[in-house]
Order: structure tokens, then sequence, then C-alpha cells
């Protein structure tokens, strides 16, 4: 079981900041802005790369979910950066597709 599995089934801890039936946020470990959350859908999918068309609906929903957080984590005005990491070379690190919310000042490469 993946990492992000374990943290979705409260088997490994983690600063969670929201859940509901189809995710869970936490603050990134190594963050690279002031605001760095990760939206993880709690259904495993490897990457981008894995997505089948079933996922449409999940994928939608991750990003509407980033946009109420920047809302209410008061970034959404100034702006913020959403960013999948595909695969090692994208610098994905878990296999877990997740979607990193930034903002909130500057964003470090």
């Amino acid at each position: 079981m993946c990492l992000f599995c374990k943290i979705a089934n409260h088997e490994q801890d983690a600063d969670i900041v929201y859940e509901d039936k189809k995710f869970i946020v936490l603050n990134d470990i190594n963050p690279k802005a002031p605001t760095h959350l990760l939206i993880v859908p709690k259904k495993h999918i490897d990457s981008i790369n894995e997505l089948e068309e079933a996922d449409r609906e999940l994928i939608s929903d991750t990003i509407f979910l980033a946009k109420k957080l920047a809302l209410k984590n008061g970034i959404s005005k100034k702006g913020y950066r959403l960013t999948f990491n595909v695969g090692r070379g994208g610098g994905q690190i878990i296999d877990h597709i997740h979607l990193h919310l930034m903002g909130g000042g500057k964003i470090n490469e």
C-alpha cells in the first residue's frame, strides 16, 4: 500500500487539513510556497498516465476542490499554481496521483 493510501486510511500520520469521501488534503512536508497543499484522491491511481475515462469526474472534482481551498486559504485573489507531477522525470515522488496547490507568496522551484 502506498504512502498516500496509508494516510487516507489513517494508518500513517500526516498534517491533514481537509477530508471528505473522495479526498484527503495535507500540507506538503517540503513546502515550496507559504501555502503548499497536496490534494490527494482516496482512489489509488498511480499517475496521470494511468487515468481512465471513468476518472474524468474525479479529476474535475480535484480541480474544483483546489479552487475552494485557494479561496479558503486566502490565496485565490493574488494567484496560485496547480501542478500535477507525472513520473520521476516530471518530479513525481509518490506513485499516487495528487495535485499541488501552491501560493501565498514566492513559489520556489
